[in-house]
C-alpha cells in the first residue's frame, strides 16, 4: 500500500507541493515557499529543485484530472529508484491525484530479469495530508493494486500463464477480497456442451478453464447482478488461421487483457466494499494450431445450442466469449458487460487512446460509462449497433458465422456476440489500449492495465 496518511510527523525530506495562489501549507519552511510563490508566477505546470539530499517538485492546481496523473508521472522521473518514501502537501484533492499517477508510474515488471532485485523500485510509502480522508486513500491503493495485478496478468507470458495457471491466480486474488471463486476444469465445460470454447481448446496440449467469480454483499444496491464477462485468450496464434509475420504474435499473451480488466474490478469492488452484486464470467484457452485444431469450414454447435460456420480460427474471442455471454442468461443479470481485446479493426479505428463500446443496453448506461471514461482517463467511444450490421454475421449452411466483412468489424462482431445475451448488454473492444509498444506517461509499456479503472468507477457510481 503505497498510499499513507501523515498522521504524526514524518521524517520525509523529499516532497511534492501542489497549490495556487489560495493554498494553505502547513510546517513548510519559509525558503522553500518563496521558491514555490515563484514558481506559480511562470508558465510551466511542473518544475523542481533538486538538493544534495533532497528534491522538491512543485505542481500547479488544475481542473484537469489527467494532467495531475501526468504530472505524477513527471515527478516520478524525476525522483530516484532509490527513493522510498515521498510526502505530499498542499491541494488535498490535486495530491490524490498526483499520487495516482506517481505510484501507477512506479509499476514494473522485472520478474524475469537475472538482478530483478537490484532493478525493483524502493518505494514503499506516499505520505498524504491528513485532510484526505482515509477512504479515499484506501479506494485509491486498492485501485493500483488491481491494476498492477493486471498488468501483470497481461505481461506474464504463456510459458507460464497458461489457463489453468491464470484461473489459480484469479482464484487467489479472489479469495482475498471474500469473492466466491469456481473454478470448472475441461470435464465440466465438456459436460455444459460450451462448444466455443471446446472448439478453440482443441489445439492445444493445456486444458481449458472456465472460472465464476460472485461478489454479493448483503445489502446489495442492485436486485439482480451486474455480470461482467472477459476474454481470457492466454495466447493466440490465430490457429490453423496463422496470423502473419514479422510482428503479429509478439504481443499475444496480452489477448487475455480483458479478463485481467473484469478481474481486477470486481477484486477492486469488492475490495472497497462498494454494494454492488457483481458476477465476473472468465472462459480462458490459448489458441493453437495443433493436435485436432479447429477448422474453417466447421460448425460448431455453442452453449446455448446456436450453431456457428467457422470461416476464420483466429476469430476465437468471440466464440469462447459467447458461451460465457450465453451462460450468464442463467443469473438474470439486469446488465452484462464484455471487456475484451477482440478486434484489430477497433485499433485502426480508434488508436490506443480509447476503447470502442457498443451495444442495446440503456442510454443511462452509457452516459454513466462515458463519464467514467472521462473521470479516469479511460476514455471510450460509442458506435453504432444497427442490426444491419449483423448480416454480415449471417451464414448460408448455420445459424450465424464468426467473421463478417472487410469493414467496421468491430461491430459486426459485437453484433454476433448480441445474439448470446439476453439481458441489456455492453461491448467493450479494448483492443487499442490494452497494450502499448511505447511507453506512455503512467500507463506504461506493454500491459497497461485498462478497464480496470474505468468499470470500478462506473460500477461505483451505477444506479
Amino acid at each position: 500500500m503505497y498510499l499513507k496518511k501523515i498522521k504524526k510527523k514524518v521524517n520525509c525530506n523529499d516532497l511534492i507541493i501542489v497549490g495556487d495562489k489560495s493554498t494553505k501549507f502547513k510546517d513548510i519552511d519559509a525558503t522553500i515557499l518563496k521558491e514555490f510563490t515563484h514558481f506559480l508566477k511562470g508558465e510551466k505546470a511542473t518544475d523542481f529543485l533538486k538538493f544534495s539530499d533532497r528534491i522538491i517538485f512543485f505542481v500547479k492546481k488544475s481542473k484537469d484530472s489527467e494532467k495531475l496523473r501526468v504530472a505524477g508521472f513527471e515527478a516520478r522521473k524525476v525522483f530516484d529508484k532509490e527513493l522510498n518514501q515521498l510526502m505530499m502537501v498542499g491541494d488535498k484533492d490535486s495530491s490524490l491525484l498526483i499520487a495516482e499517477g506517481f505510484a501507477l508510474s512506479n509499476y514494473q515488471f522485472v520478474k524475469y530479469f537475472k538482478d530483478a532485485t537490484k532493478r525493483v523500485n524502493k518505494l514503499e510509502s506516499i505520505y498524504l495530508s491528513d485532510e484526505v480522508s482515509d477512504d479515499s486513500i484506501k479506494e485509491l491503493n486498492v485501485l493500483i493494486e488491481s491494476v498492477f495485478w493486471a498488468r501483470d496478468m497481461v505481461n506474464e507470458p504463456v510459458s507460464y500463464l497458461t489457463a489453468t495457471k491464470f484461473a489459480q491466480e484469479i482464484e487467489k486474488l479472489g479469495l482475498s477480497a471474500s469473492i466466491q471463486v469456481q473454478i470448472l476444469e475441461k470435464a465440466k465445460i465438456e459436460s455444459l456442451k460450451m462448444g466455443g470454447l471446446l472448439a478453440v481448446n482443441k489445439g492445444s496440449i493445456d486444458p481449458p478453464t472456465f472460472t465464476i467469480l460472485e461478489y454479493k454483499p448483503k445489502k446489495a444496491s442492485n436486485k439482480k447482478p451486474i455480470v461482467l464477462v472477459g476474454k481470457g485468450v492466454v495466447y493466440d496464434t490465430g490457429g490453423l488461421s496463422l496470423k502473419p509475420t514479422p510482428g503479429s504474435m509478439d504481443c499475444m499473451k496480452s489477448d487475455m487483457g480483458g479478463a485481467a480488466c473484469v478481474v481486477g474490478a470486481i477484486y477492486a469492488a469488492a475490495a472497497n466494499k462498494l454494494d454492488k452484486h457483481i458476477i465476473a464470467l472468465i472462459p480462458s484457452t490459448d489458441n493453437r494450431p495443433g493436435l485436432n485444431a479447429y477448422a474453417p469450414g466447421d460448425v460448431i454447435t455453442m452453449f446455448d445450442g446456436t450453431t456457428v460456420e467457422v470461416l476464420n480460427t483466429d476469430a476465437e474471442g468471440r466464440m469462447i466469449l459467447a458461451d460465457a455471454l450465453s451462460y450468464s442468461n442463467k443469473y438474470d443479470p439486469e446488465l452484462v458487460i464484455d471487456a475484451a481485446t477482440l478486434t484489430g479493426a477497433a485499433l485502426r479505428a480508434i488508436g490506443t487512446h480509447a476503447a470502442c463500446i457498443m451495444g442495446n443496453a440503456d442510454k443511462k448506461v452509457f452516459s454513466q460509462l462515458t463519464s467514467s471514461g472521462d473521470n479516469t482517463h479511460e476514455r471510450v467511444v460509442q458506435l453504432p449497433f444497427w442490426d444491419d450490421y449483423l448480416e454480415d454475421m449471417k451464414s448460408n449452411i448455420a445459424d450465424l458465422k464468426n467473421i463478417g466483412g472487410a469493414n467496421a468489424g468491430m461491430i459486426s462482431a459485437g453484433k454476433f456476440l448480441e445474439h448470446f445475451v439476453k439481458a441489456p448488454y455492453v461491448h467493450i473492444d479494448i483492443a487499442g489500449p490494452a497494450w502499448l509498444d511505447t511507453p506512455e506517461n503512467y500507463k506504461g509499456k506493454s500491459g497497461t492495465g485498462y478497464g480496470v479503472r474505468l468499470l470500478f468507477d462506473f460500477i461505483k457510481n451505477y444506479k
